[in-house]
């Protein structure tokens, strides 16, 4: 049957630029109009599934699939669905008024906010994201309604269409593409594929490519929590991360006001390096993938967590390609932050045991989180947990409580000892342990961060770390050790361990230990320690440069070995102080080279 034509005009806008406006301007990523039109085409599918829950459309539903299909002789894409379909009227209303209004109307409507901003939903202008690779379009369509004839709407780009007569046998629309030849990279299978599954593998219609059903309909995050079990959420998360270990648990997302939100969030085992660890939260809008880059709707803390955010009412940018900020962001940000936060507490109550041994993997996290939020802080202080060198964990009330008695000073300061490696620092730990100090383990990247963070928030609390001083100084009492020491053999001491240091940013104290102390200790100011730290775990150069790191070299005014020094001539007293001296550098792992094969060789001859 020979197609007759109905009538032949001129698309409603102001201006012939629309089209490199779309190509160029609107949508930078050309991919993206499979995304439209197969997205288009689940609408259309959807409205009819309305219509007939409404008893507004009395017939046969039958198989309700999008089909995408490649014709490489031909050079054309076809996105076909068996929806509502178009009459003649409706292609005039809704494909020839392009997002009824003019192209330049519509750029300088938008241009104070970045010229794409906006949901595309409310421009109509998906379909046309089809010229980006295409130098002519068709649309082979037939309405739903009774009686309603087949229509054929072509336009090659130029603002000219045609409306003709068309054989369509079954409701619903064909989109043909007859892709341009700067475009032909997409006449692929497995380009199609790809980007099918990478858009689309969670619509809610199934879509078929090559004969395959390449989607799921019904993820999990669309279901009630009530139904499911641990399994189907395992299962879930193998399919977003095959290659991944098992997650330590999730959180079910649903809410409908003052926004809808759906989505599940897992907790990985995270690793000690989060720089790289980011798996990426993927954020979808009824189920169609917009975006993995999410860092305004959900807080920087949470994009260590894995998993899928899904609302209709995110703001996105006119090429639904990325989001905007806006108040529902804002609100849906604080939620997520809430509803995480209430999740661990609960964990928390009801299983500490459990949840104790999940805490070394996510700790890093949770102490992000106190970092960064001071709303995630507020609930976070009460199941954020410190642990100590014997393994056992506190939360921070529970160790203030376990430490007030022991190891508050003279100022009413308590004072929280830490080690950041409990094999280099063994020797202080032994100290402190001897005075019945309890010592941390603050161990992860971003401890150093953390530790400041501690000390802003708790009232009259200060973390040292075990080497920043002599023990007696890192928690000053009143009661202070004599030296056994005259002060003129204390300067004597003194002098000599200057002319043995001899080294540039460090400085020699004489001072009254315990006996059973080293006679030489080694120790670095905690404001450098920590500096270094945090400019170590975020990738920047040390504000010291290549200074060498200042230290204090603290004598024993009290040690046998100290008392022994005066009953020596010069060179005895010289090599003696170089010994001891070299042994606290071994103590923190300073001695190496020359120096260390010297000090073994001395200490073989002294055996």
């Amino acid at each position: 049957m020979e197609s007759v034509v109905q009538e032949k005009g001129n698309l409603s806008i102001h201006t012939e630029n629309i089209f490199p406006i779309i190509k160029k301007f609107l949508y930078s990523d050309h991919e993206i109009f499979l995304r439209e039109l197969v997205s288009n085409a689940v609408d259309a599918t959807q409205k009819l599934k309305q219509l007939a829950s409404y008893g507004e459309f009395g017939g046969e539903l039958g198989e309700l699939k999008v089909s995408v299909k490649l014709d490489e002789t031909a050079k054309t894409i076809t996105v076909s669905d068996r929806g509502i379909g178009m009459t003649a009227d409706e292609i005039k209303k809704y494909i020839n008024q392009i997002a009824f209004s003019g192209a330049e109307e519509f750029v300088e409507k938008y241009k104070d906010k970045g010229g794409d901003k906006g949901i595309i939903g409310h421009f109509g202008l998906g379909f046309y994201s089809a010229y980006m690779v295409a130098e002519k379009v068709e649309i082979v369509t037939r309405s739903y309604q009774e009686g309603a004839e087949p229509v054929r709407w072509i336009c090659d780009g130029s603002t000219e269409f045609e409306i003709t007569t068309a054989e369509k046998a079954e409701r619903g629309s064909d989109i043909i593409l007859h892709i341009a030849p700067d475009s032909e990279e997409f006449l692929s299978a497995s380009r199609l594929r790809g980007i099918l599954e990478k858009y689309g593998k969670f619509l809610p219609v199934e879509i078929e490519f090559e004969d395959k059903i390449i989607n799921n309909p019904n993820p999990i995050w669309t279901k009630n929590p009530a139904d499911l079990k641990d399994e189907d959420y395992l299962a879930f998360y193998k399919e977003l991360h095959p290659f991944s270990e098992d997650p330590l648990f999730w959180i079910h997302l649903n809410v409908d006001y003052p926004f809808n939100l759906t989505g599940v969030l897992y907790f990985p085992k995270l690793k000690n390096d989060f720089q790289v660890q980011r798996e990426k939260i993927q954020l979808y809008s009824r189920q169609v993938f917009i975006t993995d880059e999410v860092k305004d709707i959900v807080p920087d803390f949470l994009q260590l967590l894995h998993g899928v955010i899904d609302s209709p009412d995110i703001p996105l940018n006119v090429s639904r390609s990325y989001l905007q900020a806006d108040g529902n962001v804002k609100k849906i940000n604080g939620y997520i932050t809430r509803k995480v936060a209430d999740k661990l507490s609960e964990i928390f109550r009801n299983d500490r045991e459990g949840f104790e041994k999940k805490f070394d993997d996510i700790g890093l996290f949770v102490k992000y989180g106190i970092i960064s939020e001071d709303k995630f802080y507020d609930k976070a202080k009460d199941f954020c947990l410190l642990k100590n060198t014997e393994g056992k964990y506190f939360t921070f009330e529970e160790y203030r409580e376990a430490t007030q008695a022991t190891q508050t000073d003279k100022d009413g300061n308590l004072v929280w000892l830490y080690t950041t490696d409990t094999q280099k620092q063994d020797g202080f730990v032994q100290s402190a342990r001897k005075r019945s100090y309890d010592i941390l383990v603050l161990d992860s990247v971003i401890d150093s961060h953390f530790i400041g963070t501690l000390e802003q928030k708790l009232e009259k609390t200060t973390v040292k770390r075990v080497d920043a001083d002599t023990v007696d100084k890192l928690i000053e009492k009143d009661v202070k050790l004599e030296s056994v020491l005259s002060k003129d053999d204390e300067e004597k001491v003194k002098k000599l361990f200057e002319a043995v240091v001899a080294g540039a940013g460090t400085s020699v104290v004489v001072e009254p230990m315990p006996a059973d102390e080293l006679p030489v200790v080694i120790t670095f100011p905690e404001f450098m320690r920590r500096m270094t730290d945090m400019q170590a775990t975020s990738g920047q150069r040390s504000m010291f440069g290549n200074m060498p790191l200042m230290y204090t070299v603290s004598v024993n005014a009290n040690h046998p070995l100290t008392s022994k020094l005066a009953s020596l001539d010069d060179d005895a007293q010289k090599a003696l102080a170089k010994q001891i001296y070299d042994l606290a550098l071994l103590s923190q792992g300073m001695l190496n080279g020359q120096d260390l094969t010297q000090f073994i060789q001395r200490t073989v001859e002294v055996l």
